[in-house]
């Protein structure tokens, strides 16, 4: 595959590797093998040098094949270099793209119009600078702001379609499963999994939420809850012996200290014993 000629290749592989927060948003890695781009800070261990290619935005990225990465997250990079310092005409067709312009229905030709040019003269400016047309880039931003809504908000799936920019809710859909080759519902779900889990490993929950027996506490393991059972009352009572302190399971009821019932009685009788 060949790689962008406007990114120096050596730069952006020891970029990669470093996870340098300078060049977020400067390019994007394609990795050959998994077919995923990502960010140059992505916390995923890197792919080898030879297995990787360069892109200068999202959208060539996704226009050559590669899906985005989950972990790092392409569509909340920065804005990236190549974007703001295209062409003075491509500048301002991005904004207007980002600012939905296409999203109204309108085409590319009617953006072609505003800017004062023919449709072909502008995809191939877009082909140029910015790595895909602009429908493309528009698509990929309508995905982008769906994602981002998908994981931070519990909006509908209707709602984040028509909020992102889409016209329907099948092309949503149909858009969303080309980039990340999965329904929206699934990443959805798979987020919250991993938060769950996430706020289980490491406590991050009040203690009023936290499951029986579990500690609230961060780095304390889980420990087992005690059940009840149904038809017999388990009970726990503490006795004083010469500064030593035993703990006895009991059946009978434990008010403030004292043990009730003939099993208290008899357990007292046998430590007093051995006193």
């Amino acid at each position: 595959m060949r790689a962008d000629p406007a990114l120096d290749r050596s730069t952006c592989d020891r970029a990669r590797i470093a996870r340098d927060p300078r060049f977020d948003g400067a390019f994007f890695t394609g990795v050959m093998t998994t077919r995923i781009y990502c960010r140059p800070t992505c916390p995923v261990k890197p792919a080898k040098s030879r297995n990787v290619v360069f892109f200068p935005t999202a959208a060539a990225a996704e226009r050559a094949g590669f899906r985005p990465c989950l972990r790092c997250r392409p569509e909340a990079a920065p804005g990236t270099p190549a974007w703001r310092g295209a062409a003075a005409t491509v500048s301002r067709a991005l904004r207007l793209i980002e600012r939905g312009y296409l999203d109204d229905g309108k085409r590319v030709g009617d953006l072609a119009d505003t800017l004062g040019m023919t449709a072909r003269h502008l995809r191939r400016l877009f082909v140029r600078h910015a790595g895909a047309s602009p429908t493309a880039v528009a698509t990929t931003r309508r995905v982008q702001r769906a994602k981002a809504l998908v994981d931070g908000t519990a909006m509908p799936m209707s709602a984040i379609a028509f909020a992102a920019g889409f016209a329907s809710i099948r092309r949503f859909n149909t858009a969303f499963r080309a980039v990340y080759r999965r329904p929206p519902t699934a990443v959805r779900r798979a987020r919250r999994g991993r938060a769950g889990r996430q706020r289980w490993e490491y406590g991050t929950g009040s203690e009023s939420r936290a499951p029986a027996g579990a500690s609230a506490r961060p780095g304390l393991p889980r420990v087992p809850a005690l059940d009840r059972v149904p038809d017999r009352k388990v009970s726990v009572a503490t006795y004083d012996l010469d500064d030593v302190k035993v703990l006895g399971v009991l059946d009978g009821i434990v008010e403030d200290g004292a043990a009730i019932g003939r099993t208290s009685r008899r357990t007292s009788r046998r430590w007093a014993k051995l006193r």
